[in-house]
């Protein structure tokens, strides 16, 4: 009986000191997060590994050229978007799809469908497709292999952005877009139509993007009569005066920001505000 016992005992410590292993996924999961426009991106895929295999070729250890991929490891890769945005100048709404790609030697075909649920390709239906179009691929060099599976974010611009895939000698780039400047517009019309009126706002507005630059010094003047002690809105107008050719006033409003900052302990305007003269 001792002996059952025992033997019983044994088992039941085997079974719990296996239940407590954690071993790493070999395709880690990883979550990509981006501010883009008046929203976000966000896409969650996994990253398999190289490992001395090949991929992107004819009949390749992995994703071969003109097979449907997952476009990553584990389950179907999915990209959410918080706001619209546009692929091949076609606008995508809000909402998750998942993002599967077909491999070509020069270029690949992009899918975004439905299927947000599906295991990798099972259970991916071709009528569920919400949009596919075409993305370049390039070759890289050998000292800029990827061994991860990788999906980034490069030239991020306010309308406009770069989604890499990455992986061994090969970047496809897939341009997105959007349109928020007359969305913006809208809003400063808006507001400025209230009792708290954004000035300052809306001069950033109608120089960065309006490039109304007499304009955009109206609103910051205004602003100016906010907060009087605002250096940044000092700098902003020494910015416009030097555009406007007004190098005099331009000068008197940097030394304003200038003193100002120091007043604020604030070094990075105080540089701002010295490099602008130096400039006139």
């Amino acid at each position: 009986m001792k002996k059952q016992i025992t033997f019983i005992a044994c088992c039941l410590f085997s079974c719990i000191g296996f239940a407590q292993v954690q071993m790493p996924a070999p395709s880690p999961t990883q979550t990509v997060s981006q501010d883009f426009g008046l929203g976000k991106i966000k896409i969650v895929y996994s990253r398999p590994s190289a490992k001395g295999r090949t991929m992107f070729k004819e009949n390749s250890d992995l994703a071969p050229l003109g097979k449907l991929w997952r476009t990553g490891a584990n389950s179907a890769t999915v990209i959410s978007f918080t706001d619209f945005v546009n692929f091949d100048n076609k606008k995508i709404d809000s909402g998750s799809y998942a993002l599967y790609t077909i491999p070509g030697k020069n270029e690949w075909e992009i899918i975004l469908n439905k299927g947000v649920n599906n295991g990798g390709t099972n259970g991916y239906k071709e009528s569920d497709d919400v949009l596919r179009f075409k993305a370049k691929a390039y070759n890289t060099s050998k000292a800029l292999s990827v061994e991860n599976f990788t999906i980034q974010f490069e030239n991020i611009k306010p309308e406009s952005c770069d989604m890499l895939l990455l992986w061994g000698n090969t970047a496809v780039v897939i341009p997105v877009t959007t349109n928020i400047k007359d969305r913006i517009k809208v809003q400063i019309d808006e507001a400025l139509q209230s009792n708290n009126k954004p000035y300052f706002q809306a001069a950033n507005f109608y120089n960065e993007w309006e490039k109304d630059y007499p304009k955009a010094l109206e609103y910051t003047n205004k602003a100016l009569e906010q907060n009087k002690e605002a250096f940044w809105i000092y700098m902003l107008k020494a910015r416009l005066e030097k555009q406007l050719g007004d190098k005099v006033a331009a000068k008197e409003s940097a030394l304003k920001c200038i003193n100002l900052a120091q007043k604020a302990s604030n070094d990075d305007y105080v540089q701002q505000g010295n490099r602008l003269i130096n400039s006139l």
